[in-house]
């Protein structure tokens, strides 16, 4: 059954939909679509505490004043206040239940630990002793009471807490290739992994399969579905590639270690994706198994941070040994830094993909890592393989079988497993080789490519070369860091590169370097050096060299530079990778920040965003508790933002706000912020007894395209204070607005917003708004069932402004509310309505239904009007990019089936719905599509003629009128070149004398508008028919004229159900039937 707290399901988001996500605070934020923050709901006790809003790289942030010190100590992770993430599917329905956390602790913490416990409802999923960490699940409602008991009111975390880490969601990363990295030489040589076990912590893995019969030891379930079996279809393909035995196929498809046996770890869900939290887990019982490689054939966006998941590899390799081959990501098209977490662990062995010639793919993930590391590792076959296909999966049914038994498909996901195989063949020649002698063999080992070390690692794994491999390099890959500019006066840079034989012989190796600039190109001669040309490594033995980089030699080029060294003898070669980051022009800024009574500002937010030049995208928020903050930024041009809280143990005495739109750092810099510099925010509406329920200043600056918006969430401007810094803001267009709401009672609510262009930000601001610069909105707010409240929310949108939040009152429905909106500075307002019942599982009123004007539009001052929302009659409405579309070889609608009476686009939860697609009088495909935009069809290329069906219902309790809405189109279509919308049509019905509640006085005559909308409108109709129903069973026909018919009203408790037939000029047929239209009263 959809989940419709935020209409997550039952409302596609090209219908418009809004999500609420929830803090790890508490406070609840709502969003729409694209991502905009809409309204702020304050968890209890939490009323009062600034929230500051950044749109940074097309991230929006929510971040409260009390966590904003502990994100920047690394305490808490910012991805728990990142709406955008918050917000994305996958991660609003592994927070369906309540919020994931992972809460990591210093030492026992006994304490600690009993506090997380005891905080409301909270519960322990699982503990993960590696990490020292439980990973709990917390109600909504509970999560400002887990948020009370893991911090302090100064600021830190409490007593034993080292991490609050959110619980993140991790996805899959989508019959030459075994012979391409010479796994048969290896096999010929006697090592097909025998004696290994490879963990495969994917989907689940099919052991009926014919290649995995026998193959699977031992299974376990972390994901959230019921049980181990693949019914993704990615981990029987993984796991087949590694170790299957080729037997369906007579070896043709064999994997590379058919020897080894496999761990089935199901983390990730039939869906595909999985919790950090069940993945670590999955990877400490692969430990407890006795796991020799562990595959992860996964993954998900990286950050400058070590998240838990990076954690987690890095210490069960040092302590367990274990090798873990993850995927590097399939990000590549986006370029450079495009390695995903937990590939961006330092000890894993990160995976590339290049296809049968050795070529990149171009999806595989690129580095440098985040914080400059050489990833990946080494490259494997990854693009067209061919593997083992669990049969029903979801890749089988969209891929199919080819030939039967096998499917083909690429990605990082199948460049992974090759290389855990070949690993396992080494483990099973040197049994007693830790992950370290493994990776550094296999790096070692590579083919290397016209690509740099940030693209390919070492190169594309050979395996044969591997077994005969007995010299490899310590470390793996050589960093140098990060050399500081200007590099005129750079010194050279040494380090140690330790050659170890493990042979019986002897081994004299010739030494040579290759360098490559930020360009690709070759790197100035010198620039990359080695202390010696030659050198012999005795059996058993080390011998280092030096490597050294000259990074004065790079003339004006800085960036990321790279190298190959390359030590070739006795029969065998050692590949490894160098990188150095040459610093572009920096420089130190030193900021000091003092507060309203002259002293160090403990209680700081800030950040520094840059604009332009090397700075681009670069963000800093950095934190000192004593008030000075020394940075080392790019050379370029920032936006300055600072809050300063005046008590955090009572926000209410104020906060303080210091911008300058642009700072250039073309120097060195020393700034001083002065909270006495501020002055007060005052603005007021005309009614005295109104109360301030919400206060949302912002400032945007837009530079090239790019548009970057800071702004507060604030019960009110009391208290709060501004100051521009800095000189007028020449680059770019400067846009500052006031937004705010105030309410009275049930009754009144006032909302208004001013603003637009300016050169400076105001230092202070007054407004006081006059009843004559107001229009007035008279709203109508509908329910057809008892027991529900609602709001009605009003959306200030000032020209160059991305639009500001609102705030509802919830009040008994039906009802009625008059708004009083601002209508000066070109202001257009978008007015929504919502519904809503009883609590769900975390404590939160359920969000029924919502319903929306759509686009903004002007109100005029001195103006009345009038809005009614949540009114029947309901139905499917067509209009603007709602419909029933194609985009190419996909077929999808993307209608509000539940449109109210007055035609507000909008979503209600749905009970139940079945969609069917016949194609040429065939029934195609069928399923619980509820045509909002989240599901598609994909059909042949040719012209057929199609019939989609669709019945959806909604329970009493939730909506008496329009209960169930019975919906078909029949309709020809060929592969279109573009998502087109598709020649269907409906009816629409009119019915003005409804009251509030959707009932009609009974025994009178009512006329009711008819409406067609779609391809059949106007010109193009060739014929209508309605028919009305007492009982829903028996139809009488009644006339249409003038666009309308007219039909007495149903007695006290009775409903009357409407049906439309009609057929456009080409000969298009839709048909609509709305069970329980209205009632009589």
């Amino acid at each position: 059954m959809p989940d419709l707290n935020g209409l997550a399901a039952g409302s596609g988001a090209g219908v418009g939909a809004r999500h609420r996500v929830t803090l790890v605070t508490g406070d609840r934020v709502l969003v729409d679509t694209e991502g905009r923050v809409l309204g702020l709901e304050r968890a209890k006790g939490r009323e009062g505490v600034p929230v500051q809003l950044r749109e940074v790289d097309g991230h929006t942030f929510v971040i409260p004043a009390d966590a904003a010190r502990l994100i920047s100590a690394g305490r808490v992770d910012k991805r728990l206040f990142d709406v955008t993430v918050l917000n994305r599917p996958a991660t609003r329905t592994s927070q369906k239940q309540g919020l994931k956390l992972i809460v990591g602790y210093a030492g026992t913490a006994a304490d600690a630990r009993a506090d997380v416990r005891e905080a409301g409802d909270t519960k322990v999923r699982r503990t993960l002793k590696t990490l020292n960490a439980d990973a709990v699940l917390t109600p909504g409602d509970d999560a400002a009471a887990l948020w009370k008991a893991v911090t302090d009111t100064d600021g830190t975390t409490a007593t034993g807490v080292a991490h609050i880490w959110l619980d993140g969601v991790r996805k899959v990363s989508l019959d030459k290739s075994v012979a391409q990295i010479g796994a048969p030489k290896a096999w010929k040589a006697g090592f097909d992994g025998k004696g290994v076990t490879i963990a495969v912590l994917d989907t689940g893995v099919d052991a009926t399969h014919p290649d995995l019969k026998d193959q699977v030891i031992a299974d376990k379930n972390f994901s959230t579905s019921p049980d181990t079996t693949d019914k993704f279809g990615h981990g029987t393909h993984v796991a087949s590639i590694a170790a299957g035995t080729g037997a369906r196929s007579k070896g043709r498809y064999k994997g590379v270690a058919p020897g080894a046996k496999l761990l089935n770890g199901k983390v990730l869900s039939d869906e595909g994706y999985g919790d950090d939290s069940g993945i670590i887990a999955g990877m400490e019982w692969a430990a407890e198994q006795g796991a020799d490689v562990v595959n992860l054939s996964l993954g998900g966006g990286d950050t400058p941070e070590v998240d838990p998941m990076e954690a987690e590899i890095n210490k069960l390799s040092a302590e367990k040994g274990i090798l873990f081959a993850v995927a590097a990501g399939n990000e590549g098209d986006w370029g450079e830094r495009t390695v995903g977490s937990p590939g961006s662990a330092a000890a894993a062995l990160t995976v590339g993909a290049v296809d049968d010639k050795d070529r990149l793919a171009s999806f595989s993930s690129r580095g440098p890592g985040m914080d400059g590391q050489i990833k990946p590792d080494v490259t494997a076959p990854g693009v067209a393989v061919t593997a083992a296909a669990a049969p029903g999966s979801v890749i089988e049914r969209e891929v199919g079988q080819k030939p039967e038994g096998y499917l083909t498909i690429s990605g990082t996901s199948m460049a992974t497993p090759h290389v855990a195989g070949a690993a396992a063949l080494l483990k099973q020649q040197h049994p007693k080789w830790t992950y370290a002698e493994l990776k550094a063999a296999l790096v070692a080992s590579a083919k290397g490519g016209t690509y740099t070390p940030f693209e390919q690692g070492s190169g594309r794994i050979r395996v044969d070369r591997a077994i005969r491999q007995t010299v490899f390099a310590d470390p793996v890959s050589v960093d140098f860091g990060v050399q500081e500019w200007p590099h005129t006066d750079d010194k050279p840079v040494t380090r140690k590169l330790t050659y170890k034989n493990v042979g019986t012989k002897a081994v004299t190796l010739d030494l040579a370097v290759t360098g490559i600039n930020p360009r690709g190109k070759p790197a100035p001669a010198g620039f990359f050096k080695l202390g010696a040309k030659k050198v012999t490594v005795s059996a058993g033995g080390s011998a280092t060299v030096g490597l050294i980089v000259r990074t004065r030699l790079g003339g004006n080029l800085n960036g990321a530079y790279s190298a190959y060294v390359t030590a070739t003898g006795g029969g065998q070669g050692v590949r490894t990778a160098a990188a150095v980051q040459r610093e572009e022009e920096s420089y130190d800024v030193t900021l000091r920040m003092v507060d309203r009574d002259g002293k160090p500002a403990v209680h700081h937010m800030l950040d520094l965003t840059g604009i332009s030049g090397l700075a681009q995208d670069e963000w800093f928020t950095p934190y000192d508790k004593d008030g000075t903050i020394e940075l080392r930024v790019p050379e370029g041009t920032y936006i300055f933002n600072a809050g300063i809280a005046v008590d955090p143990e009572d926000y209410g005495k104020g906060t303080d706000w210091l911008s300058r739109p642009t700072l250039t750092v073309d120097r060195k810099i020393s700034l001083t912020l002065d909270a006495r510099r501020t002055k007060p925010v005052d603005i007021t509406v005309p009614d005295t007894a109104a109360e301030p329920a919400l206060a949302a200043p912002e400032f945007a600056l837009t530079v090239g395209g790019n548009r970057y918006s800071f702004g507060w969430l604030l019960d009110t401007y009391e208290g709060f204070r501004t100051a521009h810094l800095g000189p007028k803001t020449t680059g770019g267009r400067l846009t500052q607005s006031w937004a705010g709401q105030w309410t009275r009672g049930d009754t009144a609510q006032y909302a208004a917003a001013t603003g637009g262009r300016v050169e400076k930000l105001a230092t202070g601001y007054t407004k006081r708004w006059k009843k004559g610069e107001l229009a007035t909105v008279k709203t109508g707010l509908g329910a057809s069932s008892t027991g529900k409240t609602g709001t009605v929310l009003a959306w200030a949108q000032l020209p160059g402004s991305s639009g500001s939040p609102a705030v509802g009152v919830p009040q008994p429905l039906p009802g009625r509310r008059t708004l009083y909106l601002s209508a000066a500075n070109g202001v257009k307002w978008t007015l929504d309505f919502e519904q809503y019942g009883a609590e769900d599982e975390q404590g939160f009123p359920v969000l029924d239904a919502y319903y929306t004007t759509g686009d903004s539009r002007i109100f005029k001052a001195g103006r009345t009007y009038a809005q009614t929302f949540n009114v029947g009659v309901f139905g499917p409405r067509i209009a603007g990019l709602h419909g029933i579309r194609r985009d190419g070889a996909h077929l999808y609608g993307l209608l509000p089936m539940f449109a109210d009476g007055r035609g507000h686009a909008g979503a209600s939860f749905y009970e139940k719905v079945t969609t069917t697609l016949y194609r040429d009088g065939e029934k195609f495909a069928s399923g619980e599509d509820a045509l909002d935009g989240s599901g598609q069809f994909k059909v042949p290329a040719g012209l057929a003629t199609y019939r989609l069906t669709t019945s959806i219902s909604r329970a009493a309790d939730l909506a008496g009128a329009s209960s169930r809405i019975d919906a078909s189109w029949t309709f020809k279509s060929r592969k279109t070149a573009s998502d087109t919308r598709l020649p269907v049509s409906t009816v629409r019905f009119g019915a003005p004398f409804l009251g509030l509640d959707s009932t009609a006085p009974a025994g009178r005559k009512a006329t009711v508008r008819v409406t067609v909308q779609g391809a059949a409108a106007g010109r193009n109709l060739r014929s209508l028919s309605v028919y009305v129903s007492g009982d829903g069973k028996k139809w009488t026909e009644v006339a249409v004229k003038k666009g309308s018919f007219t039909y007495g009203t149903p007695a006290a408790g009775k409903s009357v159900s409407l049906r439309a037939e009609v057929t456009d000029k080409k000969g298009n047929r839709s048909k609509v039937t709305i069970h329980d239209a209205y009632f009589g009263r």
